[in-house]
């Protein structure tokens, strides 16, 4: 599998972006596709710009052409000029439909966590809701409030494994609030559930 993923910051030049569009890279980027087909294997391009891909006519070329499977987030950024990445990624208006519908939806109530994406294998596509386990969820979250909640429970027992199953067990005690929902309480109480 190979992922190309570009970091971008003020003082962070886009050296993945640079590197595609470069005439090497893009060859052998052709030469690895061809040559992992061969090997009936599949070879992935994971990018947060397209542009990295479409602005090069042999990367665009090697990847879009003998790409079977494509899998895309949210693409409302996008949507301005999607017909041209649209007509690029050579999608049917029913897919077009289809992948303005992630995350859009009032679809919500009385279900987990989860985002969507549009998965495409051939011309059969979807859009699927991605749910996490609530484990990898905790063990995983960037939103500050559930870390600072998760952090009470480390201290009070002592290791992240322990730590993460108490808090959804106290989670599914409280009635299964939302994470973030949950972590508030603890936060606002500074110490585990059953200390309040």
């Amino acid at each position: 599998r190979t992922v190309l993923r570009g970091e971008r910051g003020s003082n962070a030049p886009d050296l993945p972006g640079k590197a595609i569009a470069s005439p090497t890279m893009a060859e052998y980027i052709k030469y690895l596709y061809k040559t992992v087909r061969k090997f009936h294997g599949i070879a992935g391009v994971v990018t947060q710009e397209l542009n990295d891909v479409i602005d090069s006519p042999i990367v665009k070329e090697a990847i879009i052409n003998n790409s079977d499977v494509k899998i895309l987030l949210d693409q409302t950024k996008f949507k301005d000029r999607y017909e041209k990445i649209a007509a690029i990624l050579g999608l049917t208006s029913i897919q077009r439909q289809q992948i303005f519908t992630i995350n859009a939806l009032n679809n919500r109530e009385g279900r987990s966590n989860f985002k969507e994406v549009w998965i495409c294998r051939g011309q059969h596509s979807d859009v699927y809701g991605v749910e996490e386990a609530p484990e990898c969820y905790w063990a995983y979250t960037t939103e500050r409030t559930e870390k600072e909640a998760l952090k009470t429970y480390i201290a009070y027992y002592g290791t992240l494994k322990e730590a993460i199953i108490q808090i959804e067990i106290d989670r599914h005690k409280a009635g299964s609030p939302l994470f973030l929902e949950f972590a508030r309480q603890v936060y606002e109480h500074k110490k585990v559930m059953s200390l309040w």
